[in-house]
């Protein structure tokens, strides 16, 4: 299904397809991807044709993170903890998507509960690149991401708690938008952290994730953290005027003379980043260097380790195996909870878990807790700083390519790791972030980073549908590497 959203409803508006032939077509390259890949949980055999209304999504099918609690739809979160659970109502972000007539077809892997960067964790085994089978698609939206990109459908949901949905379409060549914080409604997503957890849409052009935007947003009674976004209109406005807008990108990051022996893949990698800033400036915009404090870069990975385990550990603590999953084996209630926990948690959950219930306990929370959320506000506050002058900060994303799944072959050091995980500021300030494929290193895709300030989606899309219009990289569908 290689065709955007705005093609396939002009083909079922005028009866050239319809529904059910795109559901079967849908579920079928569904099994294909599924024995490629690994990037369904669920698939759903049984799924029906809608009405074609003059709604953009009527009729076309879509993927599901199986972090969205789905309606008598087995949904785990990729977790033997729930492995068996079936909720009795939709997220809301799913049901908006229902109401307008889409089709789920299929609930994505992820890695167990979002808490990972590479799409390996989920309990339904590894989720592998559709241009290379031996490289990550990243995480947690793994099987989101590769579903999009193996052209199983336009677009799947995803959720990014540090850059679970955009590290995903950067590493399988599409987009993926995460909007501000509170813009799409989290009642009925599994939450990680809370703090940071943040609803999305990967696709493979920026006017498919504005017309899924559009759709999924809006104020909701079951979320106190949602806000009013009537006036905000992502697919009306995506071709505003670029000219003249203002665009920073940090030297400590994009400065090749920053990194201590450089491999071949990132010095590539920037230099195809810096193409991209003249081709911003052939567009008109104005791109300027600006300088952040290594140091305050460099607290990137702890900071977020800090604050996202100790949420995770809060908001985790319900699954017990007494109100819902399978039950633990034990004497009592507390045998029984231990039982389920530490056979239902992958490893890495369990150190999250450890993590966060240490920094939680009262003797270290001043040292660890409270100093990370201190730290978190220096972030934030520096990058409003930059909002004050500048339309949006433009960063490459990574550090090159998709990883290899064994690690072998990839060298990540020290001077690499604010490169690898600054979209993690977006959440820290719950700012509008959008990824979009920008070229290829050996024959695999990599992207740049457009993030702006709260409540810009507007200009943030703009920018990046502009860029996009100017780069042959829209509704690609991956090819394997040969």
């Amino acid at each position: 299904m290689d065709k955007t959203i705005e093609e396939l409803h002009e083909l079922l508006k005028t009866k050239q397809i319809t529904s059910k032939e795109l559901i079967v077509e849908s579920l079928k390259k569904s099994h294909e991807v599924q024995e490629a890949y690994n990037a369904f949980v669920t698939i759903l055999e049984e799924a029906e044709e809608t009405t074609i209304t003059d709604n953009l999504l009527s009729g076309i099918p879509f993927g599901i993170k199986d972090n969205y609690s789905t309606k008598d739809i087995l949904s785990t979160g990729s977790s033997n903890t729930l492995k068996d659970y079936v909720p009795f109502f939709n997220a809301t972000a799913v049901q908006k998507l229902i109401d307008a007539g889409a089709v789920p077809v299929n609930k994505t892997v992820l890695d167990e509960f979002g808490m990972g960067g590479t799409g390996t964790t989920g309990h339904t085994g590894i989720v592998k690149n559709p241009w290379d089978p031996t490289r990550m698609t990243a995480g947690s939206s793994a099987g989101s991401a590769c579903a999009v990109a193996a052209g199983v459908y336009p677009y799947a949901l995803g959720s990014d708690t540090g850059d679970s949905i955009r590290k995903p379409a950067a590493y399988c060549g599409i987009v993926g938008y995460k909007p501000t914080y509170g813009m799409i409604s989290r009642y009925g997503l599994f939450p990680f952290a809370s703090s940071l957890d943040h609803c999305g849409v990967l696709t493979r052009s920026v006017t498919d994730a504005a017309i899924v935007v559009d759709t999924m947003k809006g104020i909701d009674e079951h979320d106190m953290t949602s806000w009013d976004s009537s006036h905000i209109h992502l697919y009306e406005n995506r071709n505003k005027e670029v000219k003249n807008m203002k665009l920073c990108y940090i030297k400590e990051l994009c400065d090749i003379e920053f990194y201590e022996n450089p491999t071949e893949e990132l010095k590539m990698h920037l230099e195809n980043f810096k193409e991209k800033l003249e081709l911003c400036k052939n567009l008109g915009m104005e791109v300027e260097e600006v300088s952040v404090n290594q140091k305050l870069l460099d607290t990137l990975p702890s900071v977020y380790v800090a604050i996202s385990c100790a949420e995770a550990t809060s908001n985790m603590s319900n699954l017990t195996g007494i109100i819902f999953g399978p039950r633990g084996e034990g004497k009592n209630v507390t045998e029984m909870m231990m039982d389920h926990r530490t056979k239902g948690f992958s490893p890495l959950i369990k150190r999250r878990f450890i993590i966060g219930s240490y920094i939680l306990q009262k003797e270290n929370q001043e040292r660890y807790f409270k100093n990370a959320g201190r730290v978190r506000r220096l972030l934030v506050d520096t990058w409003k700083k930059l909002y004050e002058s500048y339309d949006a900060v433009i960063l490459p994303v990574g550090s090159g390519p998709a990883k290899h799944l064994d690690g072998s072959k990839d060298i990540l050091t020290k001077d690499t790791a604010a490169l690898e995980e600054h979209l993690q500021i977006g959440n820290f300030g719950g700012f509008p972030s959008i990824t979009i494929p920008d070229g290829f290193i050996n024959g695999l895709p990599v992207a740049l980073n457009i993030t702006g300030n709260c409540y810009e989606d507007e200009k943030i899309l703009s920018i990046a549908h502009a860029l996009e219009q100017a780069m042959p990289y829209k509704n690609q569908i991956a090819k394997e590497v040969r």
